[in-house]
């Protein structure tokens, strides 16, 4: 698909983020950066996942957990809030994608470009699904333009399986975009220094 091509009109992005506490933002980095600092890290991430967003040109919808959503309100200058609410990561994923089209994206891809939610939003038009893989299995991205029911079900979260387990639930034509890196661990800091 070309580069640059316009996006469907009503394509939404759901970014999953949580309210950036001390001691419960991106715990995997505690021994590295301390509470404060880990919390501090996230919330510069979301901050900058959000202005992504916006340079993309496309609708946001934060999907929160760990705050009000009038907090969230507030801190990013969103009017789009639904707090995540319970269940395990496939289930609060399959509640977002009720809507579609819709890119569910998280907040811990320091490499993500506007060009990259662009090309994704416009694949959109012509598949039912595209996927952006991650370094370490998984996905930072998962686009859905028609139900996939079960695509979200009995998922080994956090596991290095998750691509594959998505994949071999989704058309096998699925697109796939660029790999890029999740920022989760204290041996993922040495790729972005800047942060």
């Amino acid at each position: 698909m070309p580069w640059g091509m316009p996006a469907p009109p009503n394509v939404r992005v759901a970014l999953f983020t949580r309210w950036p506490e001390a001691g419960k933002a991106k715990t995997r980095l505690i021994p590295a950066l301390g509470a404060q600092g880990a919390a501090d890290l996230h919330r510069r991430l979301t901050e900058r996942t959000v202005a992504t967003v916006r340079s993309a040109g496309l609708t946001l919808e934060i999907r929160s957990t760990g705050g009000d959503p009038a907090a969230f309100r507030d801190w990013l200058d969103v009017t789009e809030v639904v707090d995540q609410g319970d269940g395990d990561l496939g289930e609060r994923l399959a509640r977002a994608a009720e809507a579609l089209p819709v890119l569910l994206l998280g907040a811990d891809v320091p490499g993500l470009l506007p060009q990259h939610l662009s090309d994704a939003a416009a694949t959109l038009a012509r598949h039912p699904a595209v996927i952006g893989p991650a370094a370490d299995g998984g996905y930072w991205l998962l686009g859905l333009a028609a139900p996939h029911p079960g695509v979200f079900r009995d998922v080994a979260w956090g596991t290095d399986s998750v691509l594959a387990t998505t994949l071999a639930r989704l058309p096998d034509d699925t697109p796939r975009l660029e790999t890029l890196s999740d920022l989760d661990t204290p041996d993922d800091l040495a790729q972005w220094p800047g942060l």
